[in-house]
């Protein structure tokens, strides 16, 4: 019976840390969506501080 609760504690513990790096993955894909609208946003900002300098 021993082996059998340990086993169901490994299979438990790597869905886990599948469910916990797919999180992750999700978070950073988030993350790098939002600094790539920032980095347009400021790109659009400066083509337009530069168009009103002319």
């Amino acid at each position: 019976m021993n082996t059998h609760e340990y086993d169901l504690a490994t299979a438990r513990l790597r869905e886990l840390r599948a469910e916990a790096d797919t999180a992750g993955r999700v978070r950073r894909l988030r993350a790098a969506r939002r600094w790539a609208r920032r980095a347009e946003y400021a790109t659009r900002r400066a083509a337009r501080a530069s168009a009103a300098v002319r």
